[in-house]
């Protein structure tokens, strides 16, 4: 993306999505970062913004291809989103021509490529899986939080909490995310997980992540969920994770965990110098 500021003063951005876990994109190199919490908060609004799961910032970078900054639609920013990487990974090959590039994120420096028939992967790192770092609150079992129905954590550049149930669809995610959300375990909130075991390689997902609402998909909770599911001996570590939006596929090897899935971007816009105007 070139001429972010432009017409009018107003903004330019990408809408993007993968498997629906939709973004807007702002390329911010060569230029001042525009964003705010104020702006994140209007953007993220869907009835009077462009609405998203995520805002991406992408910056100039030293040794890297971008830096990568992450924004939640209530203003927080995050280390890690695993789909808005890819989105971003897939927009920066497509405009070098290269076939892999390295974004620096608040998790560190990840390493995206091309995996054929359209996917992008992406290695989002090792686990982090001690008290300390998912973080949690106190020092309690990862693989057995004292919490009722004893589900998983795992961190991922942001906290995941995992539930292994017999049928995702039969919770209200609605009613039960946000309680958990803000359980007092978790001091920076958590996403949450229901996970429902298929067979040792196929697992079902659904998604209350961290900012309050339900997402079609989740890169990092899918990551932390394959993790969560093989440390309590239910998965092999390679799966496939069936989200409302679609499959992602989850590798956890030695380098790391991998995530591939695929990247789509829907359209081009530029807010209004009005809608800029009015941010409060």
């Amino acid at each position: 993306m070139k001429d972010t500021h432009g017409i009018n003063g107003g903004l330019r951005f990408l809408k993007m999505h993968g498997l629906g876990n939709d973004f807007v994109v702002v390329d911010a190199r060569g230029a001042e970062d525009p964003v705010t919490p104020a702006l994140a908060r209007a953007l993220g609004d869907r009835h009077r913004g462009v609405g998203f799961d995520q805002l991406a910032v992408i910056r100039e970078g030293s040794g890297v291809a971008a830096e990568v900054d992450y924004w939640n639609s209530d203003g927080s920013t995050a280390d890690a989103c695993g789909n808005a990487t890819r989105c971003v990974a897939e927009l920066l090959m497509t405009e070098t021509g290269v076939e892999n590039v390295l974004l620096r994120t608040g998790r560190g420096d990840l390493v995206a490529k091309r995996a054929g028939a359209g996917m992008i992967t992406v290695n989002m790192g090792h686990p982090q899986l001690s008290w300390e770092t998912v973080p949690l609150a106190r020092d309690v079992d990862l693989n057995a939080l004292p919490i009722d129905g004893a589900p998983g954590a795992a961190g991922m550049g942001n906290p995941h909490c995992a539930f292994i149930v017999d049928d995702v669809d039969a919770f209200d995610l609605d009613a039960i995310g946000p309680v958990i959300e803000h359980h007092p375990l978790f001091p920076e909130r958590t996403n949450v997980e229901f996970l429902q075991i298929i067979d040792r390689t196929n697992m079902r997902m659904r998604v209350w992540e961290r900012g309050g609402m339900i997402t079609l998909a989740c890169g990092s909770g899918a990551c932390a969920a394959a993790v969560i599911a093989n440390r309590k001996g239910l998965t092999e570590r390679s799966v496939t994770i069936h989200l409302d939006g679609g499959p992602l596929e989850v590798d956890w090897q030695e380098d790391g965990v991998w995530m591939t899935g695929p990247t789509a971007l829907v359209f081009e816009g530029r807010l209004s110098a009005e809608f800029l105007n009015g941010l409060s």
